[in-house]
């Protein structure tokens, strides 16, 4: 664990007190919920800030400052478009993969409502998909949720039996965000093109960290969020096909900024955090996910021997990030507050604060005790092999004390 300055009260906020609260911070286990920007992405951004950065408006192409701004904007939907082998114009600057999202599903199927209005998605998709789902719904679409296999993933053969001749838009994930399951996109992408059906990825967990090649995968529609991969909160993208042009109804009116889909003044600096995260992730995934995956494995081993515990949505197709573990025989509600040592998750970090047990692995076939009694692990970029033996000194001290206290829970 690493010690820091704790923050202070607000009312304690005077020169120096903040060096009078010294905590322990856990080690962070929650990189699916967001990552630390790379210290190269921050001071990029740094730049970008003050009097003497590229603080100009990137719409006010009249003076330098303006121009400069909208150079370095340019340049970072070039680096996100070539993340993702597409063209810099097929990429939609947004605040995030929420908004991106909300733009894929309200913006395609209203305007191709003409054409069909049945969706396809999953039950195990984030919030920022089935909650546009459920309005779309309201609106009088009808939509069609799968339920995955055990292991988390969705079959071609689920998604060919779901499509009628009014489907007009599928929604499913790359990987993910709880077990890290990884669906076969390639597959769903041909198998929507050939019956003219749009594709939407919500690729928030993956982008960044698995070849994505929206061309080759016949993809639609993909929203990325940058503070799942190194770069800052608060800015993500979402492709758009161009070629043809699929049709999309904006949702920010305005200014017209990104060629009319979004409006708002571009945050030049985020953005600038944004694509170069991207080229850090295209330049490095490989190496990232051959260390991170051997963490992985050394944590997983290191626990396993406890007993009575397995992986949730395992599998041959998971990220190499994500190791999601049911512990049974412990009440879920002590868990969390046993481990604190690691900043860990029950579950998507829009669900935290929820009393209800993850949807996402009730979906999986897991109960309500057995999904209030797992924890998912997230390891990233800054993990170290020293996170990982002090987490599993951590765990193998803790369970065994949980069983020890709790009366048997039945599964």
């Amino acid at each position: 664990s690493q010690r820091r300055d704790a923050c202070p009260h607000p009312t304690d906020y005077t020169r120096g007190a903040v060096h009078q609260h010294l905590v322990v911070m856990p080690i962070y286990l929650d990189y699916a919920a967001s990552t630390p920007i790379d210290p190269r992405v921050a001071q990029a951004m740094c730049e970008c800030l003050g009097a003497e950065g590229e603080h100009g408006n990137p719409a006010s192409l009249s003076h330098d400052f303006g121009r400069c701004a909208r150079k370095l904007v340019e340049q970072a939907r070039g680096q996100v478009a070539q993340l993702l082998n597409a063209t810099p114009p097929s990429i939609v600057l947004t605040s995030g993969a929420t908004e991106s999202n909300n733009l894929a599903l309200f913006g395609a199927a209203r305007f191709h409502a003409p054409r069909g209005r049945h969706i396809i998605s999953a039950r195990t998709e984030h919030k920022a998909v089935l909650d546009p789902l459920q309005q779309l719904e309201r609106e009088g679409f009808d939509i069609t949720l799968l339920k995955p296999e055990s292991s988390g993933v969705i079959t071609p053969a689920q998604l060919e039996a779901a499509v009628r001749p009014d489907t007009v838009l599928v929604s499913l994930m790359h990987a993910n965000n709880e077990t890290g399951a990884i669906q076969d996109i390639g597959a769903f992408g041909a198998l929507c093109r050939a019956r003219g059906i749009l594709l939407h990825v919500d690729a928030a967990q993956s982008a960044g960290k698995l070849p994505i090649d929206v061309q080759g995968l016949n993809i639609d529609l993909l929203s990325l969020t940058g503070h799942k991969f190194y770069g800052p909160k608060g800015v993500g993208a979402l492709y758009v096909r161009r070629q043809p042009a699929l049709g999309l109804q904006p949702l920010i009116l305005g200014g017209g900024q990104e060629f009319g889909m979004r409006s708002g003044t571009v945050p030049t600096h985020q953005v600038v955090g944004l694509g170069l995260a991207c080229e850090l992730a295209a330049a490095e995934w490989a190496e990232d996910a051959d260390r991170i995956g051997s963490l992985r494995t050394r944590l997983w081993q290191g626990i396993a021997s406890l007993g009575e515990i397995e992986p949730n949505g395992s599998g041959d197709s998971q990220l190499c990030s994500i190791l999601n573990v049911c512990f049974h025989g412990v009440e879920g509600e002590s868990l969390q507050f046993a481990l604190r040592e690691l900043a860990v998750s029950a579950g998507a970090a829009c669900s935290t604060g929820s009393a209800e047990s993850s949807y996402v692995l009730r979906a999986l076939g897991r109960s309500d005790q057995e999904a209030q009694s797992s924890l998912r692990f997230s390891l990233g970029r800054f993990t170290t092999q020293a996170d990982i033996d002090t987490a599993v000194t951590v765990i193998r001290r803790e369970i065994p004390r949980l069983r020890a206290l709790s009366p048997r829970i039945a599964s």
